[in-house]
């Protein structure tokens, strides 16, 4: 593993917290695996980024020197290129996806023109003023309005069929918001780890899959394995595998899909894929590897040995 040292007990800090709309599920990942890790027979210290993202932690991790940096930062700065490229700078291993594949992974749009060329199926979308989506129907309701470049159901608006205004944005809306075609259907999801697909779990809800429903406890039901056709878990199983590739992705990642269920394969569209899914009590990944007989601490234990510099 790139950039490891020869020490018995491997020095990993858990950098987590940061900036973005995320920081408290990142805080709660970072917690969660710096204990896990500890149980795997690692020296761990937790590093917290602060609300603000800045020359500090350069400084902090390189009075560290880690052995290995367990990235378990959410959202903007912490998933999308920026602090893998200053991990990098400082020649340190870390886990999860690097600076190219990070980025393209956190840019909703990108990510489809990605999938598109890879030949996976997604729905029509575009990029809009956020003046003129609550000015007027961009597209045919049904569609969906989300920013372009955050996680974890983060700001996202259901526009459905019969709507007479168009949404009203929230003031912490980007300037420019992606647009979608509403996908119908049950939602799954799929991680993959290095380059096996795990398996698939459905999530069920009372309503939209949002912020709350992923990280309230009892805010969702997770179905795993889910009890869909074997043809519709071995296409979920195939496009996520296919998607981590063709974003170039490393580690740890995991696909969401929607599918109607009335159209068989023909139903199933994929959303976008994480590059560092939650690790929390109530994440999704994890009780993927625990049903595929990987635990916790060994789950975490797989990231860390994955880790490297050049990622």
């Amino acid at each position: 593993m790139a950039g490891v040292s020869s020490r018995t007990t491997q020095l990993v800090a858990v950098l987590m917290g940061g900036p973005s709309a995320e920081r408290e599920v990142s805080l709660s990942t970072g917690h969660a695996c710096a204990q896990a890790l500890r149980v795997a027979g690692y020296e761990v210290v937790e590093v917290d980024a602060g609300v603000r993202l800045g020359p500090d932690i350069a400084v902090r991790l390189a009075e560290l020197q880690p052995d290995v940096v367990f990235n378990a930062l959410h959202g903007p700065l912490g998933e999308d290129g920026r602090v893998q490229g200053l991990l990098e700078w400082l020649g340190l291993a870390y886990t999860h996806s690097g600076v190219l594949a990070s980025a393209l992974a956190m840019d909703k749009t990108r990510t489809k023109d990605i999938y598109r060329a890879a030949g996976l199926p997604v729905v029509h979308s575009i990029l809009a003023p956020k003046s003129e989506v609550m000015a007027r129907h961009v597209l045919p309701a049904p569609y969906v309005v989300k920013p372009n470049n955050e996680g974890s159901s983060v700001g996202v608006y259901l526009v459905m069929d019969g709507a007479n205004t168009p949404p009203m944005l929230s003031a912490e809306m980007p300037d420019t918001v992606l647009v979608e075609t509403y996908a119908p259907g049950r939602e799954l999801t799929c991680s993959v780890l290095g380059d096996r697909a795990l398996c698939v779990t459905e999530i069920q809800t009372t309503g939209w899959y949002d912020y709350a429903a992923k990280y309230t406890v009892g805010g969702s039901t997770h179905v795993v394995p889910a009890e869909i056709p074997a043809e519709i878990t071995e296409a979920c199983m195939d496009y996520a595998l296919r998607a981590h590739r063709a974003l170039g992705c490393r580690g740890l990642t995991r696909t969401d899909f929607r599918w109607d269920d009335s159209r068989g394969l023909a139903g199933l569209i994929l959303l976008e894929t994480n590059t560092q899914p939650g690790m929390t009590a109530t994440s999704l990944s994890p009780e993927q590897a625990q049903v595929m007989g990987i635990s916790f601490p060994e789950l975490c234990r797989w990231i860390v040995e994955d880790a490297s510099c050049a990622r």
